[in-house]
Parts: C-alpha cells; structure tokens; sequence
C-alpha cells in the first residue's frame, strides 16, 4: 500500500482552497444529475480527481469507485423497493461480468502514472466519438427473450464489458446498456436498474483491489460521492422535468470530454 503509506488515505484535504472543495461539490452534484438522467459522470469526477485534488490518475481511478458504488447502492435500493428490479437469470451476466472486473482491475493497479493518464486519455477521444455520433439512437426496446440472458454470446459480452468497468469505470454504462437490449435482450424499460445492479457488483471487487493496492483517497471519496447523492436526488425530483435536460448534458460531457483528452494526452507526454 505504498501510495496510502506515503501520502494517507485523507492526506492533502486540508491543503486546498476552498473554492476547490466549492467546484468538487458542484461536480459531484452534477455528476449526481448526470447519472441519473444519462450516465456517464464518472467522464467528470476521474479529471476532477487529478486536475483539481492533485491525485496521481491511478489513484483517481480507485477513488472514483466510492462514489460509483455509493450511487450504485442507492440506485438499486430504489428499484428494489418499486419491484421494477427483474433478477431471473442475471447471474449468467453478473458472474462473466465479476471476473472480468477483478482482470480489468489487476491490470489498471500495475500501471505507472504516465501509462494511466495515456489509458484515460485514449478513453476519453474514443468516448468523445462515442458521444457525438450518440450510440444511444440505435438501441431501441427489443422484444424481450429470457433465454438470451444465458447464451454463450451473452456471457463473453457482459465478461468483456466487466474488465473495461474493473480498468476505467468511465462510460461503461453505455456500453451495459447497449450489451442488456442488444445481446441479453432485455426491454429497455428494465435494463437500468439491471445495470445498476450489475455495475455495483462488479465495482465492489474492482474497489477492494484498488484499496489493497493503495490507491483509493477515501477522503475525496466520500466527499465526491456524498455530493452525488444530492444530485441523484435532485436529477429525480427537478432536472428530469426540464425539456431537452439530456441534450444539455450530451453537449456539456462533449465539452468536458474533448478537455480532458488533451489535458491527460498533454501530462502524458510533456
């Protein structure tokens, strides 16, 4: 636990300006929103994470997990208890999806810093192509078939989305939901709380390898995804009700994204 030993698992939080805490609660709040409505928030808090606390991008990759299981927990909890939760069969997916996770994240915890920021900077122009060409048009709601749930075809599917989730958890729930219609063929009235689910369970044994391997800052944790509960609840209870909410924030992760991008591309290399 070499970076937990050397810096602390709360270290550096009494050292930043407060207008830097100010910015982290309203990137978590937004990110809370973002969730919600369209996914994808973990885009925002992994920069927020290096560029504004100072953590190397390893770390941030762990830390970011306490939010996303926090909020995943939450999520789950909610669909639970409005029995809109259909679980028959999902073991055949949440299974290839664990152990891919647990790969995807022994990989990601022996990466240097540069490799890393190189990692999340590929990501974020593949995502950028991702956002603009807006994959979400071509997934449309399937006739539902239960027996797809458990085809070979569905397994290596949800495996290999579970190892890029346990590597980089950015964007994966784009690609959970395009996996649940698609292969598993699930309706899309019931894909995102299956995804929900499904992005709890393979982030609980990606977090305990980033923890044992020193690099998750808990304090940020907490605080990132404290503040995400609030925008969770806000993006429920005001933001859905707003027109075009979600093209405001397609248009707001292309800003970020594209930002970002150069931004780790550029610490990479100079």
């Amino acid at each position: 636990m070499e970076w937990v030993e050397s810096m602390g698992w709360f270290a550096g939080m009494g050292e930043i300006p407060w207008t830097t805490y100010a910015v982290i609660l309203v990137a978590g709040i937004v990110t809370g929103v973002i969730n919600t409505l369209a996914g994808s928030g973990s885009l925002i808090t992994l920069p927020i994470f290096v560029l504004l606390c100072g953590l190397p991008a390893t770390v941030a990759n762990g830390t970011n997990r306490v939010g996303v299981i926090i909020q995943s927990l939450v999520g789950v909890g909610a669909y639970r208890k409005s029995g809109k939760l259909q679980l028959q069969h999902v073991e055949w997916l949440a299974i290839p999806a664990i152990v891919g996770a647990i790969i995807g994240a022994q990989i990601a915890v022996k990466m240097n810093e540069q490799m890393m920021n190189i990692a999340i900077g590929g990501l974020m122009i593949f995502m950028l192509g991702v956002l603009l060409v807006n994959p979400e048009r071509w997934i449309k709601v399937a006739e539902v078939d239960t027996t797809k749930h458990k085809s070979a075809g569905s397994v290596i599917v949800f495996f290999l989305i579970g190892m890029y989730g346990g590597f980089i958890q950015a964007g994966v729930g784009i690609f959970l939901l395009a996996g649940l219609v698609l292969s598993a063929r699930y309706a899309l009235s019931a894909a995102n709380g299956i995804k929900m689910l499904l992005v709890l369970l393979f982030n609980l044994p990606a977090f305990i390898s980033f923890f044992l391997a020193g690099q998750v800052h808990l304090g940020f944790g907490l605080l990132m995804a404290g503040a995400q509960a609030i925008g969770a609840v806000i993006g429920v209870r005001f933001i859905a009700r707003i027109p075009n909410a979600n093209l405001w924030i397609h248009r707001l992760l292309i800003v970020i994204v594209l930002a970002s991008a150069i931004k780790f591309i550029s610490m990479a290399f100079l």
